[in-house]
């Protein structure tokens, strides 16, 4: 196919004569309005827009009038008419294109302000499907990707923020736009229909596929750009795609210095944990979470938030230098006192009271979040991750074992004790990288084997580091003797079992599916230790 420019010049300076203002979000609308007919500027507007524009006193020019058509159908028709896209899409430099505009009297436009139904927040609202329907915005977009198109003569500004930035060129360009701001306007446009489209197919592929749809749109928005990624090496940027899930992409950030990619990732895995333990549902107790390098290095649960931070750093003292600290509870001063007392690089919340935010505030380089709430670690939707050439998209991983529904494998039955901290250590291997070995006693991790190769080495090193915190904490043994051991997935030989036996360990809970099951739960029976198994595993790489 042969592609034919309609145009061969170059529009550097673009006269802004006769703009059209249509927005669902009305911030800033009369001042930028005002600014434009004291240029002089012509303002065509619809509806509610041209409504809140007379009520300020600015003169306003109906698209009703320029269109020959009334809106109808409530709204939903207004801009839809060659009237409208004839005046944003035509060649300025064509003769063809001026001859058609005079021959059916379209009027050029030159700016379009528009900004688009706030699909986003009502679906985020919770409302029902048909209001959420009526809120997808079908003639904004178009006119958005019309003048986008046309940004050799055209300006788009689809985003209240980008106002101030259209005035001051104005003012610098003689009531003009220069090329090169007409084409930033033009990408901002195109990726807000794009992440528009991509929230309405997103939410439509949740109410409506049956099995993966044929094509899935990603998007979000810019929350920070970042000095750098992972390595000083890589560019970086932090994007939030617009969902109403408390975590870092919505917390507010109350001090410390600028979050890192690095500080962004691990704060996100110490949160989704910290959220597995509740908040302040019955039987629920204060949980904290401490995160390196995106595994958890302590996890405790406690009677009182500083408890909890405590029996967490207790773990492993060594790693949790520099770590990132989760709270299932509001932070008090008690607690920031005692994380105060290390080197720490984000302390994440669902809120700080007065006195932990003057304690932490002496810490500059600490950055304190809060956030509305936690997380509900059994609410869907999918989760991506990019690969050379596409990206791999799966459901969130909500998988839940309720105590009751626990196989019991062998002879002898874990017991209520057992039970509990069976289910505590299940919990924490499931936010583990695999293969991964948890150790856990009375509410408090022991022990974590993290993303080794082998199921026998992530036993082995959690041991290790049991036998450090020993000597850290002056015990005369190691904790293990007498824990819960978890394995996020089968054990494929019993030498793993035997491994976290041999470190003591009295009770095991584990999926189970191995083609070995019967050895591994032998190899329970020989030692007299409880084994119960889930069904279900829960592999993180």
């Amino acid at each position: 196919m042969t592609v034919t420019a309609i145009s061969a010049t170059r529009t550097e300076a673009a006269p802004v004569r006769r703009a059209l203002i249509s927005v669902s979000d009305k911030t800033g609308l009369t001042d930028l309005a005002a600014a434009l007919a004291a240029r002089g500027v012509e303002i065509l507007s619809t509806g509610g827009s041209a409504g809140a524009l007379r009520q300020a006193g600015i003169a306003v020019r109906d698209v009703a009038e320029v269109t020959g058509f009334p809106e109808v159908m409530d709204g939903r028709v207004k801009t839809l008419h060659p009237n409208v896209h004839g005046g944003l899409l035509a060649a300025r430099s064509n003769d063809e294109h001026r001859a058609a505009m005079a021959a059916h009297g379209i009027p050029e436009i030159d700016l379009l302000v528009v900004n688009l139904y706030p699909f986003e927040d009502t679906l985020a609202g919770g409302a029902d499907a048909a209001t959420i329907v009526e809120n997808i915005d079908i003639g904004g977009p178009a006119m958005i990707r019309a003048a986008a198109k046309n940004h050799n003569d055209v300006t788009v500004i689809v985003d209240p923020q980008d106002y101030e930035g259209l005035l001051a060129e104005l003012e610098a360009q003689d009531g003009a736009t220069s090329r090169a701001f007409r084409e930033r306007m033009a990408l901002t446009a195109f990726s807000r229909t794009a992440a528009y489209d991509a929230a309405v197919s997103g939410w439509m592929a949740g109410a409506f596929a049956q099995g993966q749809p044929r094509r899935r749109a990603f998007a979000g928005t810019l929350r920070q750009g970042l000095r750098y990624g992972e390595n000083p090496h890589q560019s970086a940027a932090f994007y939030a795609d617009g969902s109403a899930r408390p975590g870092v992409a919505t917390a507010t950030q109350l001090q410390g210095k600028e979050l890192s990619y690095n500080n962004i990732n691990d704060t996100d895995a110490a949160y989704e944990l910290v959220a597995e333990f509740g908040g302040e549902g019955p039987g629920d107790r204060p949980a904290c979470v401490i995160v390196k390098h995106a595994n958890p290095c302590g996890v405790a649960l406690g009677d009182t938030p500083r408890e909890a931070w405590s029996r967490a750093f207790d773990c492993d003292r060594t790693s949790a230098f520099g770590g990132i600290v989760a709270l299932n509870r509001p932070l008090d001063g008690e607690t920031a006192e005692e994380i105060a007392r290390i080197f720490t690089e984000v302390v994440i919340a669902p809120g700080a009271d007065e006195e932990a935010r003057r304690i932490l505030s002496a810490k500059k380089n600490v950055r304190l979040l809060v956030t509305d709430g936690l997380p509900d670690p059994r609410a869907g939707g999918p989760a991506w991750r990019q690969v050379s050439g596409g990206m791999l998209v799966q459901d969130r991983d909500t998988g839940f074992v309720a105590r009751d529904a626990l196989k019991l494998a062998t002879k002898a039955a874990p017991t209520e004790a057992q039970l509990d901290d069976l289910m505590f250590a299940w919990t924490v291997a499931k936010h583990v990288k695999s293969n991964a070995i948890v150790y856990a006693r009375d509410g408090q991790t022991v022990g974590i084997g993290a993303g080794q190769m082998s199921r026998l080495d992530s036993a082995m090193i959690a041991a290790a580091k049991a036998g450090r915190m020993a000597e850290a904490l002056g015990l005369s043994e190691s904790p293990v003797k007498g824990a819960a051991v978890a394995s996020d997935a089968f054990f494929p030989f019993a030498d793993g079992l035997l491994e976290a036996v041999e470190a003591g360990a009295t009770c095991v809970i584990q999926p189970g599916g191995s083609m070995r099951d019967d050895e591994v739960i032998a190899a329970a029976d020989a030692h007299g230790i409880a084994m119960v198994l889930t069904g279900m595993r829960h592999f993180r790489h």
